[in-house]
């Protein structure tokens, strides 16, 4: 089917789970219902460990903001870790109800999201990895409409944001002391036409969504990256219970090796990724290969690697960028420290044992 034009925005939005006093009522009564999946694994006559089956909640539809999973499927890295199968479940979707609810082993979200359930609601999970290092909100403008190019380049400027992002755009002002009143906020949905319309100056945006958009079209788009300017976070974040943490740690490890092997495929063959990606896993939702293949290069050159990648492995999430994902959460209002966030214990045992993952370059 031909998926409906939802945007990035409304499931990895700031406030994407806990809007509303119907959907923190249903998680709490989660936190108190539903009973996790301890899932241990058993040994063949091998030795080796089987898992079973196993399943992974995706934030989004089928496209290459997932290509590593797709490629660790298709590759058959999870069987080889001892999986019979793991079913990679589309969104949108919150990846906290699903893992707390017990339906899923792992769930992708990102710090934002995963941060307001354990603080706001005492969900009890855990980030045990970051595919991306540098989050992907940006203020989305074009060389000749806006061009917002600075944090100076705001003043005087008509900013579309969306409903689910203001607190998220708030805290961007605040964190850079911008005088909101420079600023005019105009309300819009997710379809960046009046954008592209120059009916406004900036849009508050993806770049692997809107900002490719634009660029396809000719229309010369410019970016201002919230990570760069006051706002880092990690992003497409591996959530997991606390309970699978402690009682399931080798089936959560093998699912870190696999997701490792997956990803390090699709960052050095991102056209082969793509390409996987609209033929086999996205078929049926009318992805465009041109498209696809630029979010694919983007992840890989921009959002997924970093310096701390390159010494410490995928996925890896430095004290630094703890750090720096609790000061954006606390700009945002969300009181967390990084102990009660991340718990990194699970990579670091994937990487002592399995060295040869770290070298993820080709």
């Amino acid at each position: 089917m031909t998926p409906a034009p939802l945007s990035p925005f409304s499931r990895q939005s700031f406030k994407r789970i806990t809007t509303g006093a119907a959907t923190a009522a249903a998680l709490a009564l989660l936190l108190m219902s539903c009973a996790s999946d301890t899932g241990s694994s058993t040994a063949d006559s091998a030795g080796a460990a089987s898992f079973g089956d196993a399943s992974i909640q995706l934030s989004w539809i089928k496209n290459a903001e997932f290509m590593g999973e797709f490629v660790a499927d298709d590759a058959g890295y999870f069987t080889a870790v001892g999986f019979d199968s793991v079913d990679l479940i589309p969104g949108p979707a919150s990846a906290e109800a699903g893992v707390i609810s017990g339906n899923v082993d792992m769930g992708v979200g990102n710090a934002i999201s995963t941060g307001t359930a354990i603080a706001q609601e005492g969900a009890p999970l855990k980030i045990i990895g970051a595919t991306y290092q540098k989050n992907p909100f940006t203020i989305l403008s074009l060389k000749g409409v806006g061009n917002i190019a600075t944090l100076d380049d705001l003043a005087g400027k008509t900013i579309g944001v969306q409903a689910s992002n203001q607190s998220l755009w708030d805290a961007f002002l605040k964190i850079n002391n911008i005088d909101p009143s420079t600023i005019t906020v105009v309300p819009v949905e997710y379809d960046p036409t009046p954008l592209f319309n120059g009916e406004v100056d900036g849009w508050f945006a993806y770049l692997t969504n809107e900002s490719i958009d634009a660029e396809l079209a000719g229309l010369d788009p410019v970016n201002l990256p919230l990570a760069d300017n006051g706002l880092p976070f990690v992003a497409e974040t591996l959530t997991v219970s606390d309970d699978a943490i402690k009682n399931d740690r080798e089936k959560l490890k093998a699912l870190l090796v696999a997701e490792i092997k997956g990803w390090t495929d699709a960052i050095n063959d991102p056209t082969a990724a793509a390409t996987l990606t609209v033929n086999t896993y996205g078929k049926d939702l009318g992805l465009k290969m041109e498209k696809e293949t630029r979010q694919a290069e983007i992840q890989s050159t921009d959002l997924i690697v970093s310096a701390d990648t390159k010494a410490n492995g995928l996925f890896t999430i430095s004290d630094a960028l703890q750090k720096q994902s609790i000061a954006t959460l606390k700009a945002a209002g969300i009181d967390i420290d990084a102990g009660s966030l991340f718990d990194m214990t699970l990579l670091d045992e994937v990487y002592q044992e399995n060295p040869d993952l770290i070298a993820y370059s080709k």
